[in-house]
Parts: structure tokens; C-alpha cells; sequence
């Protein structure tokens, strides 16, 4: 029986019945990335609880922490429905008493989109202090991260919301089913092209121009994790946007949308590992064995590195308090 989902829907599986739908159409690739992705998760999860530890606990937060903090809880969010997500027998035993596929469909856009708003407030703001460093010194307010988070996360569950409103509105209304589509799509639109415009700008401010900037950890943490972005999570956004031009198709949404969900996972589970990574790069020895916590300070570390051994980790203008 052909599903009657309508087109533009971000379908995160195939639910005509049941999840072994896939097996039918798309062999052991609905079998086999569902486990790799719940195992991602679950490895994802363990670090990104880490970094919430420490910049949420241990560490004073700053302008920048506090985006890697709200991305960090978006992670979370995103990877532990994935997770739940993947758990076929999970969703076997509770789908007749619960509508829990909604519910995770709903949270998983959510935090999606505030995952990626996180880390286009991020781009584009250490872009506006690269190209104009003595007016975001001056005129920055100090409590911008938290005001632009919040905001975020407040966008982030209106467009969710909207996105999910198509599913209650296709008999009615197929036109503003459509529409709320074509909102979501645009501000997602809008997201990326801020990343990656701010991103490029970023990159070509470093490597071409007369005064060119030195490179910092802050901003290796930051490509590093706009890359991994690009790399891993873009492809589900494409989907989202593929689906508001094309007819709902299984196998395509088992190619695309698995495929997809897969490596979201991985760029959840990534952004940690890049973070102590870019803190423990090129780390003297001089300075002995150091803690999860002076390694995530050295990860956001916006000055030159010092040349003294065991000379302490200056902060350039990311020090404006948050706290």
C-alpha cells in the first residue's frame, strides 16, 4: 500500500507499520546503520555529558563557552532520541500505548535546528570580532551569548512546532501544510548560508590579505566543528529541503534519511573529540599531564599560544563574562 505521506515531510522513518519496512526496500542498510547510529549515540553522549560537566560546573563561562555550552545541550537532546530512535524493539513494544514517533520526530528537529543556530551564532560572531575587533570590543553587551541563546532556542521550537503542524494540517489544509514546510525551510536556508558565509570569511581572513590573522585554538575549534558540520549533519538539512520539491519515496527516504540520521550522529559525537583535541594539540611536555578541564580552556584559548613553559592560558576578547 503506497503511503499517503504527503511531500515535504521529514520523515526519520518509515512508518508504514513498523520499521521493517526498510529491510523490504533498502536490504541491511535500515538494519545495520540504526545499530551503528544508536552505538554513535550512546559514545556521543558520554562526552558531550563531560563538556556540560565542565563549562556548566568547573569552568567560568565566557562569550564563546556559553555557545559551546547551548550547543552542547543540543547535542545531548539530538542524540539521546537518536538513540531512542534507533531502539527498534523499543519502538515495537511502546508504539500501540504511546505516540512516541511523533515525539521524537518532534524533539530531533528541534534540537537540530538548535544545534545548528548554536553554531551560526557562533560562526558569525567570531567573524563580526575578526573583521571589526575594535568595535565588538567596544560595543558588544556583555550579556549577548545568553540573549542570543535563548532567542535561539525560542526560534528553534517555534519552527519545530511549525514543521510539526503539517502533520495535523495535511487533511485539512494541504496548502498551509505546505507553507509551514516552506517557512521551516527557508529559516534553515537562512542558518546555513550564515555558517558558511561566515565560516569562508573566517578561513580567507586567515589565509589571504595583507594582515592576515594568527591562527588561535578558538578559531581551530571553530572550523574544525563548522567542517565536521558541513561534513556529517548539512546532508539531513538537504534532505528536509529535497522533500519539499519531491514525492514522498521509501527508498529514498531510506537512502537519504538513514544515511542522514547516521551521520548526524557522528557530528553530535564529534564536537567533543574536536574540542579536546584542539586543546591537547602541540601540548608541551613541559607542562606535564594536564585535566579534562585545562584542555577544554586551552580548546578556547583566543590568543596566540605563550612560549614560556607552564605559562598560563591568556583569553583574548572572549573574556567578557557571561557568568
Amino acid at each position: 500500500m503506497e503511503s499517503t505521506t504527503p511531500a515535504g515531510s521529514m520523515e526519520f522513518t518509515a512508518r508504514n507499520g513498523s520499521n521493517k519496512t526498510y529491510s523490504q526496500h533498502c536490504g541491511l542498510a535500515a538494519q545495520i546503520l540504526p545499530c551503528l547510529t544508536g552505538i554513535i549515540a550512546l559514545v556521543g553522549l558520554a562526552g558531550n555529558s563531560v563538556v556540560l560537566w565542565l563549562l556548566g560546573v568547573r569552568m567560568r563561562r565566557n562569550a564563546f563557552s556559553v555557545y559551546i555550552l547551548n550547543l552542547a545541550v543540543a547535542d545531548f537532546i539530538y542524540l539521546c532520541f537518536l538513540m531512542i530512535e534507533s531502539m527498534d524493539i523499543f519502538l515495537e513494544l511502546f508504539w500501540y500505548f504511546f505516540n512516541i514517533s511523533e515525539v521524537i520526530i518532534y524533539v530531533l528537529v528541534f534540537s537540530y535546528l538548535a544545534g545548528l543556530s548554536m553554531l551560526s551564532a557562533i560562526s558569525a560572531e567570531r567573524c563580526v570580532s575578526a573583521l571589526w575587533p575594535i568595535w565588538y570590543r567596544c560595543h558588544r553587551p556583555r550579556r549577548t551569548s545568553a540573549v542570543v541563546c535563548g532567542l535561539l532556542w525560542a526560534l528553534a521550537l517555534l519552527m519545530s512546532t511549525v514543521n510539526e503542524l503539517c502533520g495535523f494540517l495535511y487533511d485539512f489544509d494541504y496548502t498551509v501544510c505546505l507553507t509551514s514546510r516552506f517557512i521551516v525551510g527557508i529559516w534553515l536556508t537562512v542558518l546555513l548560508v550564515v555558517l558558511c558565509g561566515s565560516s569562508l570569511t573566517l578561513l580567507l581572513r586567515f589565509l589571504c590579505g595583507s594582515g592576515r590573522m594568527r591562527m588561535t585554538r578558538l578559531y581551530v575549534t571553530i572550523l574544525l566543528t563548522v567542517l565536521v558540520f558541513l561534513l556529517c549533519a548539512l546532508p539531513l538539512g538537504i534532505a528536509f529541503v529535497i522533500y519539499l520539491f519531491i514525492p514522498y519515496d521509501v527508498q529514498v527516504d531510506c537512502y537519504l534519511l538513514v544515511v542522514s540520521m547516521f551521520l548526524t550522529s557522528v557530528n553530535s559525537s564529534a564536537n567533543p573529540v574536536i574540542y579536546f583535541f584542539a586543546g591537547s594539540f602541540r601540548q608541551r611536555r613541559q607542562q606535564g599531564r594536564q585535566t579534562l578541564r585545562q584542555v577544554l580552556q586551552r580548546a578556547l584559548q583566543d590568543t596566540p599560544e605563550v612560549d614560556e613553559p607552564g605559562g598560563s592560558l591568556p583569553q583574548g576578547p572572549l573574556e567578557l563574562s557571561e557568568s
